[in-house]
């Protein structure tokens, strides 16, 4: 073994930032205080102004890259880190999100023990308004159709910094869609789906921290990125005809019971105009009924198999 190959990373943490100078710095600390040591951590900077940059080179660890520049959002800047990974295993952590000791030793070893294994989505504990959430998938491999119809009907917990997969799977894909800036988890392993199937951990390995800034925890611009998301997918209205109208309408029942009545409205109207979906009430009723007894029923099947709980 030369020393190259002896100081080369078993595998890459990506984390795109911007402007959450404490939190990455929390992050980072996550990534190099790991119970492995042969790893590298680029941090790809989408030009923050808060001194994160500063704060970064006060660290003086060589496993830590830092790549300053104003890429087009977090996808851009996540590709920018998969060209850049020397490591044949890639990992993601978003920059307000935390690794516990153990998870980069863990997600090596599922690829060491499975030669041909190509995605690896772990369980993770989610922290939302000073509430505790383990989200915690089943212990097993699922193939790809199953790794679609399980994407499709949100019967899995998924987030971006449970995602690991070799390094030439992402590049197989070209990566991250730069035209999706929420549901870009999901719309990514939907395109890994077409090729691999996925293995799930029940291990808790990662903490959530839903941050006040995250896009995902929006609850208006909903329907348009499901929308977006259709558009790139457009066979998901086909081959589950129910489950788009039930998404929506689950959407438009969750605002109408918590009393936000005009984003109600403005998510319909969103519907309404969009070529990708366009339901009439009618349609969302229906779909609703039968896309919520679908997934109810691949939920049972999936737990019968598996043990799986819902998400």
């Amino acid at each position: 073994m030369t020393a190259k190959t002896e100081r080369s990373p078993l595998i890459t943490v990506i984390t795109p930032t911007h402007n959450r100078r404490e939190t990455v710095l929390r992050a980072v600390e996550s990534v190099l205080s790991q119970s492995m040591a042969r790893l590298e951590h680029i941090v790809i900077d989408d030009g923050s102004t808060d001194g994160t940059e500063a704060a970064l080179a006060r660290i003086s660890d060589p496993r830590l890259i830092y790549v300053g520049a104003k890429w087009r959002g977090a996808n851009a800047a996540r590709n920018a880190g998969i060209e850049r990974a020397r490591a044949p295993v890639v990992t993601f952590l978003d920059s307000d999100d935390v690794y516990m000791p153990h998870r980069l030793e863990r997600t090596l070893r599922w690829f060491d023990d499975n030669p041909a294994l190509q995605v690896l989505l772990s369980s993770f504990v989610s922290l939302k308004s000073g509430r505790t959430t383990n989200c915690i998938n089943p212990e097993a491999f699922v193939s790809p159709a199953m790794l679609e119809r399980t994407l499709v009907a949100q019967t899995i917990f998924i987030a971006g910094s449970a995602i690991s997969a070799r390094r030439e799977a992402l590049l197989a894909i070209g990566g991250y869609d730069s035209d999706i800036t929420r549901m870009q988890d999901r719309e990514l392993l939907l395109r890994l789906a077409r090729r691999f199937g996925a293995q799930l951990s029940g291990d808790l390995d990662w903490t959530k921290h839903n941050s006040e800034n995250s896009i995902s925890g929006r609850r208006d611009g909903y329907v348009e990125a499901y929308a977006n998301l259709m558009s790139k997918h457009p066979h998901i209205a086909h081959a589950y005809p129910h489950i788009p109208p039930y998404m929506i309408s689950r959407q438009l029942i969750a605002d109408i019971l918590r009393g936000r009545l005009p984003e109600a409205f403005a998510g319909y109207m969103a519907n309404r105009s969009s070529k990708e979906l366009g339901y009439s009430l009618p349609q969302l009723v229906n779909g609703y009924v039968c896309g919520r007894r679908w997934r109810r029923d691949l939920y049972t099947e999936f737990r019968n198999k598996f043990g799986a709980r819902p998400t």
